[in-house]
């Protein structure tokens, strides 16, 4: 009996690697390999220097990063904007109706991202019922136009990625002990004060993770770019892919795919520096 306790007990250190094991060997073939490989490539310029094709992404393409992340920082914050007070409703005055009301937040997630997107081409549409009301009610010219402008792009980023916002802010928000709040309404701060010293520092967490589920997938999109937007609107996703399925510059192409990794990875870093998330996880 001994033995056999000893025995385990020498194989239970062991444990914890071996239930990872599966998911290590997965990034290792899934990530790690195709990101070496991308690096190797992006380096890969013949006889020219090996930084030749970031050179050429840095100064053909500054633009359209710059335009990206502008797109992605503003639908970030408008989803901020628009989710934080729905978030807030649902989990401290939805009541009976929060499961209904989180249902059709995740209800879009039921139809396919292309056709969403379609959808809202058809919505706005030179012909459609929206630009026919706005120019009725002259906010728009008679001539003026929601599809293939900024506006589309933008509101189209915004309403693919505004759940994503909306639930982790929830989270955070359902977290909060509300006995908190009871106890600063019973130190007689106002709802004002009681919300900006209590529920707003504590739901900062949700905040950090909805952001950064909101723009790293809003900076590298290119298909609002595409369907919604004109060419005056493209962003770098819609570059990447066509230096990879188009022109076949592969360099270039990964060259770019990691100066964009690199600037949203330095971005967040310093988000959350100035943000603090050590309650995050």
């Amino acid at each position: 009996m001994a033995g056999t306790a000893s025995g385990g007990g020498r194989r239970a250190p062991l444990a914890p690697y071996l239930l990872i094991a599966p998911g290590i060997l997965w990034l290792l073939a899934f990530f790690a390999v195709p990101l070496f490989t991308l690096a190797g490539t992006s380096v890969a310029a013949g006889d020219a220097p090996w930084w030749s094709a970031y050179a050429h992404a840095i100064s053909t393409y500054g633009g359209h990063f710059t335009r990206s992340f502008g797109y992605a920082l503003s639908a970030t914050l408008i989803s901020i904007a628009m989710g934080y007070p729905l978030a807030y409703v649902i989990a401290f005055r939805a009541g009976r109706l929060k499961n209904l009301l989180l249902g059709l937040v995740i209800l879009p997630f039921f139809t396919t991202f292309l056709v969403r997107t379609f959808a809202w081409k058809t919505i706005l549409g030179d012909n459609g019922t929206t630009v026919a009301v706005l120019r009725w009610l002259h906010v728009l010219p008679e001539d003026g136009r929601l599809l293939n402008t900024v506006v589309a792009v933008v509101g189209g980023l915004t309403y693919t990625f505004l759940p994503f916002m909306i639930l982790p802010i929830y989270v955070s928000l359902e977290k909060i002990d509300r006995r908190l709040v009871e106890a600063a309404a019973d130190l007689y701060s106002s709802p004002g004060r009681a919300f900006a010293r209590v529920v707003l520092p504590l739901s900062l967490p949700g905040v950090f993770a909805g952001s950064l589920l909101t723009f790293i997938p809003a900076s590298g999109d290119f298909i609002n770019a595409e369907l919604l937007g004109s060419p005056n609107q493209q962003m770098i996703g819609t570059v990447i892919q066509n230096q990879f399925l188009e022109v076949r510059d592969y360099a270039v192409a990964s060259s770019l795919s990691f100066l964009l990794m690199a600037v949203i990875t330095i971005g967040v870093l310093a988000y959350a520096r100035a943000l603090g998330t050590e309650e995050l996880a």
